[in-house]
């Protein structure tokens, strides 16, 4: 049974190949990966910031400290928002390396996502094949996670 992060060698970024050509590309795009975790770093700050200034003023300068479902729901969808975020700078960072498959985080992100979308929808102006369509790609999403991380253990014997 492999480990959660091991996975088949040839599934890996950069992939090694016996051209020069294609060696200079991958490693062109390498730089470029490293350039969008800084770019997505910054944009995690400046998140977390945000987060920051939408919880002064809808928590700490609102006089009752109660804030309706509104702004409730605005609140979480920052901060869900910033989770995101972090989640796609894994995805960036995981590509650096070789012995880590990206089909878990990535399905992982997605399902965040729409369980971002979930959590901040009106319901009350929403139809309903969008509310049947988000619970499918969850089924879906969820269904897909499963096999992918169940697919290196083996079955016991019975």
């Amino acid at each position: 049974m492999k480990k959660d992060d091991e996975d088949d060698a040839g599934a890996s970024f950069p992939i090694d190949v016996k051209s020069s050509g294609i060696n200079f590309l991958q490693k062109v795009i390498l730089v470029g990966i490293k350039i969008l975790a800084l770019l997505m770093t910054l944009a995690i700050i400046r998140s977390i910031l945000n987060v920051g200034y939408l919880f002064y003023l809808e928590v700490i300068e609102t006089p009752t400290f109660s804030l309706n479902i509104d702004q409730l729901l605005g609140l979480f969808g920052a901060f869900l928002l910033v989770l995101i975020a972090i989640e796609i700078f894994l995805n960036i960072i995981l590509y650096l390396r070789k012995d880590m498959s990206h089909l878990k985080l990535v399905l992982a992100t997605a399902l965040m996502a729409i369980a971002r979308k979930i959590i901040i929808l009106d319901y009350a102006s929403a139809e309903a094949w969008v509310v049947f369509s988000m619970a499918a790609v969850i089924a879906s999403l969820g269904l897909t996670y499963w096999l992918v991380v169940n697919s290196h253990t083996k079955m016991p014997k019975e």
